[in-house]
């Protein structure tokens, strides 16, 4: 197995052309399809119809716009209400190819029959995504796995997509002011960046390997885990790992222990952050499951973020100040040191000052309500508001975080990941422990 080359984006040729064609000629089909309909059921709405035609489209057109439709789905504040809810089935409702492609996909990457390969393999998808399905499969030592396979010509496709999304972000960002604050063109360079690692099933697997190494680095993170990568089985475009069985975080019905869960699935999460520096990128509730056995596992490792000592130790330095001593002051030297503000702002006492006034408000809040994603999109302000570089590597990091306080607003209602000790415990060990002593609360297992 070999890593797969990352195609150039600013090309624009004869294919692309054809497929903007193709593009432009399937969203103006199904608007007229959605017409008919609101003749027909007008009392349902114009853009109840309009939204399910745009998903109709996404579908048509494929795995790109169906990650386009999850990003909006996502992003209900940036949305409209209607068209964001109606994108959320982009996320559960992705049509699966035929099993029969995924064999001969398997066979060409693997270069044996399946039926060589698997004492059984299900040509029914047990889940499908933008980019790949999941089958599952009997290996002939009586193992149960699954196979992640990718879908048949996705790279070329999404070549060709990204390359038209970036030709329209530039002429965006050129006609129209919003365009051009919000950078999009460089958003399109880092989702380039970004899907292609994702289809790049080598890069994947190791990813997945080492994250989970990462979790029993400590010795303390029995119940979290994730599928093993079983490497014999493991192609350029797929990977076969041992198979879990349980549901997505949403759908457990966990009573007491709802809570305890959704802190062992969050430390491990931070570890990974701020210490390993490799972290999964993707925590959705469906890519985060509650086994039959109680414990939690990370699945799908397409997205990954990864962070440089630098931005971990900004990040440790703003954890020990929300969760062990307020103090500023050392944040403050991170900050600066990463261009968010710059060097003639202020002294670190003089930043950490300035820090303390914007973050402490949140600080002061009651538990239930303190929100880790607002507080790194006010750092996140900070840089625009001095002028200075933009940290990009922290909105994936709160687009995270976004997920697990949702999580706790359905789970865990009084609880909140920025300020409680135990998801730091190995982050800051002795900070942690002394804490623990003094509020005489022991840490859970």
């Amino acid at each position: 197995m070999s890593e797969k080359p990352i195609p150039p984006l600013r090309k624009f040729g004869v294919r692309e052309f054809l497929r903007l064609i193709v593009i432009g000629a399937v969203l103006v089909l199904y608007q007229f399809r959605a017409l008919g309909r609101w003749i027909v059921h007008p009392r349902r709405g114009w853009p109840i119809h309009a939204s399910e035609s745009v998903v109709d489209a996404f579908f048509a057109l494929g795995p790109t716009f169906v990650k386009v439709g999850q990003l909006m789905g996502s992003s209900p504040g940036l949305f409209p209400k209607v068209l964001a809810d109606t994108c959320l089935r982009c996320l559960d409702e992705v049509p699966s190819f035929p099993g029969a492609q995924a064999r001969a996909i398997i066979e060409a990457d693997l270069g044996r029959s399946t039926d060589e390969l698997f004492q059984r393999f299900d040509d029914t998808a047990l889940s499908s995504a933008s980019v790949a399905q999941v089958h599952l499969c009997v290996l002939h030592d009586g193992r149960e796995a699954v196979m992640k396979v990718q879908r048949r010509g996705i790279y070329h496709r999404m070549k060709i997509d990204l390359r038209i999304a970036y030709i329209f972000a530039r002429a965006l960002e050129k006609y129209i002011g919003f365009f051009a604050t919000a950078n999009a063109s460089a958003i399109i360079i880092d989702l380039h960046a970004a899907t292609f690692a994702e289809l790049d099933s080598v890069v994947e697997a190791r990813r997945q390997a080492s994250f989970r190494a990462a979790i029993s680095a400590f010795g303390d993170n029995e119940f979290v885990t994730a599928p093993e990568i079983i490497d014999e089985y493991c192609g350029n475009r797929v990977i076969c790992m041992e198979r879990m069985h349980g549901s997505p975080l949403d759908q457990c019905t966990l009573g007491d222990t709802s809570e305890l869960v959704v802190r062992r699935a969050a430390k491990v999460w931070m570890e990974a952050l701020v210490l390993h520096g490799l972290f999964h990128g993707d925590v959705h509730a469906g890519n985060v499951w509650v086994l039959d056995d109680g414990r939690v596992a990370f699945l799908d490792f397409g997205v990954m973020g990864e962070l440089d000592e630098q931005w971990r130790s900004l990040l440790q330095d703003l954890f020990h100040a929300t969760v062990i001593d307020g103090d500023f002051t050392r944040l403050a030297g991170s900050v600066k040191r990463l261009g968010i503000v710059s060097e003639d702002v202020g002294t670190d006492a003089e930043v950490g000052m300035i820090l303390q006034a914007v973050f402490a408000p949140m600080l002061s809040d009651t538990l239930a309500h303190f929100s880790l994603t607002d507080f790194i999109k006010a750092l996140v302000g900070m840089g625009k508001q001095y002028r200075t570089s933009s940290p990009e590597e922290l909105i994936l990091v709160g687009k995270q975080l976004g997920y697990f306080e949702r999580y706790a607003i359905e789970l865990a209602p009084n609880w909140a990941l920025g300020t409680d000790p135990f998801v730091f415990k190995n982050v800051f060990p002795a900070e942690v422990a002394a804490l623990s002593q003094a509020r005489g609360v022991p840490l859970p297992d």
